[in-house]
């Protein structure tokens, strides 16, 4: 037989609906092309790094990675639970955050059972539904001009989409890829609407970035709540993401069920280490906050000052609305070496995401603009 080999024909209807994440550029390749002129301002990355206490940590553990690593992630939970005042049987450790959004879908939906979450929620949640056989329902975003969240999430509307079938629900605070948010006391208002049934995720990977008055944290309402679930990540504030580590705090019986399904041995033992030594640098996470805090008004400031069009945000990015297709702003970058995210993939073409980086990235993100 000639006929050529394709494993695209043979995947089940759930893979075959699926489209691979996008990271974005090849990264590893542009650092050997531009060096250290090359400005990554496309993954949302820390600039200021690890804390030294999680890198002499991740160190030590490098004389014993001949052995496997603890599988239950005993004693990073036992710091989160001190640190957050959560108890350590409602905590699920994960490869990322993304591992954990994915684990809840394959937990709790299936085809008779969909998924609701925002238009322009983070990408993960579509596949999340899509890859457990999933209907999602993505409700359509506030409308570009709102004045306090433009493209973000409508809770009344994603209220009103949530049926008695609906298992799942995925928001997240502040989001990605607009750094939109909404407050403690409209999270509050959107769960009391509902169902006990229905599970509601918030992912709050840029929760350590906030200091927007009204905006803390869904984990107060968690024993309010039972079907409240919030995930995080150290990919982002602790600077973590090399090593692939989030978690998940939720009633004592979802982390059971997600149990079930979790992969074996899914943290590793340099990541377990270093996250752990992280949460008690609370000096590095204090100056990782404040820089953030700064830059990112510098940088919006200074892109409205050329014209463009900045989103309010809580997060370690902006999102800029040029109002034009962002294609050719986007590779006029690319070539002088300064890398941010066009938003086509998330239907926001004239939109690109620009990472709140070292002082040196963004200038010469402003020197090189089109």
């Amino acid at each position: 037989m000639n006929t050529a080999f394709d494993a695209a024909t043979l995947a089940n209807r759930a893979t075959s609906a699926l489209r691979a994440y996008d990271p974005g550029h090849d990264l590893p390749a542009l650092r050997l092309r531009f060096g250290a002129v090359l400005s990554e301002l496309g993954s949302n990355e820390n600039p200021l790094g690890p804390s030294k206490l999680a890198m002499r940590a991740a160190t030590r553990v490098l004389e014993d990675i001949w052995r496997y690593p603890d599988p239950l992630g005993a004693s990073l939970k036992a710091k989160l639970s001190s640190e957050l005042g959560v108890p350590v049987s409602g905590i699920t450790l994960g490869n990322g955050s993304h591992e954990l959004l994915m684990l809840m879908a394959q937990c709790f939906a299936d085809a008779e059972h969909p998924v609701v979450h925002s238009q322009f929620g983070f990408a993960v949640f579509p596949i999340a539904a899509a890859a457990a056989g999933a209907r999602s329902i993505a409700v359509p975003a506030l409308p570009a001009d709102h004045p306090d969240a433009p493209y973000g999430h409508d809770l009344p509307a994603i209220a009103a989409a949530v049926t008695d079938d609906t298992r799942l629900v995925y928001l997240a605070n502040p989001n990605n890829p607009t750094g939109t948010w909404f407050t403690d006391a409209a999270l509050e208002a959107f769960l009391s609407t509902i169902p006990a049934q229905t599970l509601v995720v918030v992912d709050e990977a840029y929760h350590e970035y906030v200091d927007a008055e009204g905006l803390s944290s869904g984990l107060h309402l968690l024993t309010r709540y039972p079907n409240l679930i919030v995930t995080r990540t150290f990919s982002k504030a602790y600077a973590l993401a090399g090593l692939r580590i989030g978690y998940m705090l939720s009633h004592p019986s979802v982390a059971a069920v997600c149990e079930r399904l979790r992969e074996s041995f899914n943290v590793n033992g340099v990541a377990l280490a270093a996250a752990e030594a992280a949460l008690g640098d609370h000096e590095h996470r204090a100056r990782v906050r404040e820089t953030n805090r700064r830059d990112r008004a510098w940088l919006a400031g200074e892109l409205t000052a050329r014209g463009l069009r900045v989103l309010p945000s809580q997060t370690n990015f902006v999102l800029v609305d040029l109002g034009r297709d962002a294609a050719a702003f986007e590779a006029h970058l690319f070539e002088r070496g300064v890398i941010v995210r066009p938003m086509g993939g998330y239907r926001l073409p004239h939109t690109v995401r620009v990472s709140v980086g070292s002082r040196a990235e963004l200038e010469r993100l402003l020197e090189n603009l089109p």
